[in-house]
């Protein structure tokens, strides 16, 4: 398999003493960095009642950040399809392929992106995702001009044909993926256990579609990238106990973990279980991060790695940037 392209996931994270405007500033800040850096794209995803993550609003979030770039692609990764209609989100991302042509992409998930109280504040019926297959395929005959709903056209959005691309975790939507003919995004930043089987079952029952001719797969890998291996580590402690203590002080009414509390934690089983979220996780110099990414998209039969770069400092998140781009692709850091 040959080099793998390479691309970012971005959370808009709220770093610790950080207000949401900064986190979107660091957003933009990052997607420059892509660009210049030779990234394919930049994706945002769907979450809600995440006190740490700012990309709820995903669609305006990256049409801010396309005004503020000039041609690397942007899009979602994920919208999570069953929270809306899908003529609202044909038309959201006809508006952004209007605005910015040939920039735009539009992956989408079946899962709610956030927890029970927070679907029942979204009137989220409990039972959407049971239609998700119908939905894209609504969604996609809004974004072709072939509307599938009698008399009702998506303005902006018909004809723009956004691409789309499946995401998941299960092999639910590999073979979801594979049936309609898209693209597959397989999130084993998060979620690692299925990677190989939903991969080897996509590819296996892959059906060309006029959106696409034969599969392509994109594989999430955390990454922390720094000019030594003890920062690229310690960034990485940090980040890592962030994310855990983010997990277990979600209910009201959590205690407030020492760093000391989260390592200990982290040594039990339910912590080890936490920990493997990050299975899939580069870490260190540019020379290791390099050697891990070339494997892993090996590994992973993944055409395209969508990376987290998952340094808390802004700064740390750039400097991760530039290095990885430079190891996998062989851009210079300027």
């Amino acid at each position: 398999m040959s080099q793998p392209r390479l691309s970012i996931l971005d959370l808009a994270p709220i770093a610790p003493g950080d207000t949401v405007a900064q986190a979107f500033a660091n957003s933009v800040a990052l997607a420059q960095a892509a660009e210049r850096h030779g990234y394919e794209r930049v994706w945002y995803a769907e979450h809600h009642n995440m006190a740490r993550i700012a990309s709820s609003a995903t669609s305006l979030l990256i049409g801010h950040v396309a005004g503020h770039t000039s041609t690397i692609r942007l899009g979602a990764g994920g919208i999570m399809l069953p929270n809306h209609s899908p003529l609202v989100i044909a038309e959201q991302f006809g508006t952004l392929a209007s605005l910015h042509p040939d920039r735009i992409d539009l992956g989408l998930g079946r899962a709610p992106g956030s927890d029970q109280a927070t679907m029942r504040a979204m009137r989220r019926d409990p039972m959407s995702a049971e239609s998700f297959p119908q939905d894209v395929l609504e969604l996609q005959g809004y974004l072709s001009g072939e509307s599938r709903i009698e008399g009702v056209q998506a303005t902006p959005g018909a004809g723009t044909n956004v691409p789309l691309y499946i995401l998941g975790s299960s092999m639910f939507g590999a073979r979801l993926a594979a049936a309609y003919g898209l693209p597959y995004a397989f999130a084993s930043h998060f979620s690692p256990g299925l990677l190989q089987e939903a991969v080897t079952l996509y590819r296996r029952e892959f059906t060309p579609s006029a959106q696409l001719a034969s599969p392509y797969v994109i594989a999430g890998v955390n990454v922390v990238a720094a000019a030594t291996p003890e920062a690229a580590r310690e960034q990485f402690e940090i980040t890592r106990r962030i994310l855990v203590r983010g997990l277990v002080t979600r209910t009201p009414g959590a205690p407030d973990y020492t760093d000391a509390e989260i390592d200990a934690f982290l040594t039990t089983p339910n912590g080890r279980q936490l920990a493997e979220m990050l299975t899939y996780t580069a870490v260190g110099t540019p020379d290791e991060v390099g050697s891990y990414l070339t494997r892993f998209a090996t590994e992973a039969q993944a055409d395209e790695l969508i990376v987290v770069h998952q340094a808390t400092r802004v700064e740390d998140r750039l400097e991760s940037v530039a290095l990885t781009a430079e190891a996998v692709l062989g851009t210079p850091v300027a």
